[in-house]
């Protein structure tokens, strides 16, 4: 098969579409015919040599992926060859074949394009164990996302109001604070020009900057608020205020979702199956995507997401 190949840290152009071994599906794997991937932002990190997959995982990039069922390995039940299906991986979905967990295979919704399900997973997966099964976020709750037009930003968007949350997110241009309130944002506050601690306070706060808004989003947090870190654009390091966090009973999560083990994350597999699809197959959730690059272009793809003109999901078609 044909793969997108690291040949060594650095810029776009170290990627390379191969020739590589095929994978096989071991015991509890299915092997999937890949028709489409997604780019996301540990991508870009695991090509500039900051993010090495988990042990034993492919070494390609590519959390997510949409397909066709090939295989199934000894022991998987309830998938047929043929099925289409989407899932969530830790590496190799930048690849024409892919050997997956079977525990992290989902099936398609209905209604969604088996191309534009590749950009489903890993946000649906991501927003709703942190947001949802973590934050708790309840109906009537404030939530704010920055990065609102990101994957990550446009699915946390469509759930917190599919959910009864006043939403609010943070942007950098007027063309993405509009298309933030077209799916369901309250208010866009433009990070160059506003503060968004003077829109607050907010009951969850979801946030993928890390230490640059630290100090600000523990300010913005409401009585017994949650603050959710899963990104780090804005540096590893600040000082934390605890005795900001104690007036206030609120809580600093930090997750990833990559490295967690199988268990968890088919926990967590199940749990989006259960709550996201049903919203998806209704249209009261949609998957938001910027465009489609052939998967060889993929260096193409990955300029765009660092330039962060996109809005929605970048995918790439095998």
């Amino acid at each position: 098969m044909h793969a997108i190949v690291i040949r060594e840290p650095g810029g776009a152009d170290v990627l390379e579409w191969t020739e590589v071994p095929d994978p096989e599906a071991g015991p509890g794997e299915v092997l999937v015919d890949v028709v489409a991937s997604a780019v996301n932002r540990a991508d870009v990190m695991q090509r500039q040599g900051f993010y090495n997959p988990p042990p034993g995982s492919s070494p390609y990039p590519g959390l997510e992926v949409s397909g066709r069922v090939a295989a199934l390995g000894e022991g998987v039940t309830g998938w047929q060859v043929g099925d289409e299906v989407c899932a969530l991986l830790a590496g190799g979905g930048y690849a024409e074949r892919v050997a997956i967990p079977a525990g992290q295979l989902l099936p398609v919704p209905k209604g969604v394009d088996l191309v534009e399900a590749a950009g489903l997973p890993e946000v649906a997966c991501t927003v709703w164990s942190n947001v949802f099964m973590l934050a708790k976020l309840q109906k009537g709750e404030t939530f704010l996302v920055h990065g609102g037009s990101s994957g990550i930003g446009t699915m946390a968007i469509q759930l917190a109001r599919a959910h009864g949350a006043r939403v609010l997110c943070t942007v950098g241009t007027e063309v993405k604070a509009a298309r933030c309130r077209e799916l369901g944002a309250e208010t866009a506050i433009n990070y160059r020009e506003d503060d968004f601690v003077r829109y607050g306070p907010y009951d969850v706060v979801l946030d993928n900057m890390g230490a640059k808004y630290l100090a600000r989003n523990v300010e913005s947090l409401a009585a017994c608020g949650r603050l959710v870190v899963i990104g780090l654009q804005g540096g590893t390091k600040a000082e934390l205020d605890l005795n900001a966090l104690l007036r206030k009973r609120a809580a600093v999560h930090a997750t990833s979702l990559r490295a967690r083990p199988l268990n968890e994350k088919a926990a967590i597999v199940a749990s989006v199956r259960e709550n996201v699809w049903p919203l998806l197959e209704s249209r009261a959730v949609r998957p938001i995507v910027d465009r489609t690059f052939p998967m060889a272009e993929a260096a193409q793809a990955h300029r765009i997401l660092e330039d962060s003109g996109h809005i929605g999901k970048i995918l790439l078609s095998a």
